[in-house]
């Protein structure tokens, strides 16, 4: 998986706009970077698709051993909504995405660092802008993205659902639209939501109210179905969150979905699959993890609060936090390379690659398009 530097196209910038990408520059720093692309093997691909599988699945088994003991605590989950997770979950309530970050060097077996199940964002990047690159750029080449497609005939799957419930396929999408990357992440899932014939609008997150009877917008439009990118852990502390627990709100990613979305949920992992060549050890005691190791609090995004450990030094002992081996990113000509793997309706949909000068990729590190042969 070598790392090839380009020529930027002279208009790229007009372009990746035009696709919905206007966050594409952070203080004067490019975010889309298409000086450089990484090439893949197709047998590479084959290993990061059957990875992203197999994780996924392992991953709804520990979503099953955790609601079946009644063992949520150790994710740190309020107790008044243990019950509501569950039977979430027994009803199997329908997902749409999630992220693995994943580290691979195209010869060891990727190994996850975590699983982005709740508010993955990156989408728009991975799903169309690479694409469009990837026809211009590369055209006689492929890319290991099917998520624009998978995504519409996962909105369609929904919408039969809700039909065949008696239900009306009206969407509400939410968010902190003040992000800008949050906002075009929204506003893209509205895109393929309608195109999958769902009658989809926008709402801030602030503007969800609860009349006493059921949950609507500012027009007093009752809200059925919400797609929201904003973290489960948020909306239990809204002041509407006890009203969740009244299920008459189809929800995006479901309630099931906070336990994998929780970095806790590693530890439980390594438990159940000790030495998976897909995964790393994992614990919530610094001293059950030999050598190097990374700390990480429960919840967090875009590496906030991760921290690098030597074998020398002291964990935070903060309660909140897991500590992995660690895995190094590989790097390439001075930056380390992310592998973000989708998942769309439990199968793999494709990826999108970060790099970073630092060892933990943040909210600013580039965006970089690839392709196989």
């Amino acid at each position: 998986m070598p790392r090839e530097v380009l020529q930027p196209r002279p208009d790229w910038r007009d372009k990746v706009t035009a696709l919905g990408l206007d966050f594409h520059t952070t203080d004067g720093e490019p975010y889309w970077w298409e000086a450089a692309c990484y090439a893949f093997s197709a047998d590479e691909v084959d290993v990061l698709e059957e990875a992203t599988e197999t994780l996924h699945g392992l991953c709804l088994e520990a979503v099953d051993r955790l609601v079946s003991a009644g063992d949520l605590g150790r994710l740190d989950i309020p107790s008044a909504y243990w019950p509501w997770i569950a039977e979430s979950w027994r009803r199997r309530d329908p997902d749409v995405y999630g992220r693995f970050d994943l580290v691979y060097d195209g010869s060891s077996p990727p190994k996850m660092l975590e699983y982005n199940a709740d508010t993955p964002t990156a989408l728009i990047e991975a799903a169309v802008v690479q694409w469009y690159w990837l026809e211009e750029v590369k055209p006689c080449c492929d890319q290991f993205n099917s998520l624009h497609e998978k995504l519409i005939e996962r909105w369609k799957e929904l919408r039969l659902r809700a039909a065949r419930a008696g239900r009306e396929a009206r969407l509400h999408l939410s968010g902190v639209f003040d992000e800008i990357e949050d906002r075009r992440t929204v506003e893209y899932m509205q895109d393929v939501a309608c195109q999958a014939g769902w009658s989809a609008q926008l709402i801030e997150v602030s503007e969800i109210g609860w009349n006493g009877a059921v949950f609507t917008d500012l027009s007093e439009t009752p809200i059925r179905f919400l797609f929201k990118l904003y973290p489960w852990e948020w909306m239990l502390r809204e002041q509407f969150g006890t009203h969740l627990l009244s299920d008459l709100v189809g929800v995006v990613e479901p309630p099931w979905k906070m336990v994998l979305s929780n970095k806790a949920i590693l530890p439980v992992l390594w438990e159940m699959f000790p030495d998976h060549p897909n995964l790393l050890p994992a614990a919530h005691e610094r001293s059950a993890i030999a050598g190097h190791c990374v700390e990480k609090p429960f919840y967090g995004r875009e590496g906030k609060n991760v921290r690098l450990l030597s074998e020398s030094d002291p964990a935070t002992g903060h309660r909140g936090c897991i500590y992995q081996a660690l895995a190094p990113l590989p790097v390439f000509d001075g930056w380390h390379a992310l592998i973000g793997s989708w998942v769309v309706g439990g199968k793999a949909a494709g990826m999108g690659m970060r790099e970073d000068r630092a060892p933990v990729t943040g909210n600013t590190s580039r965006f970089v398009p690839h392709y196989f042969v």
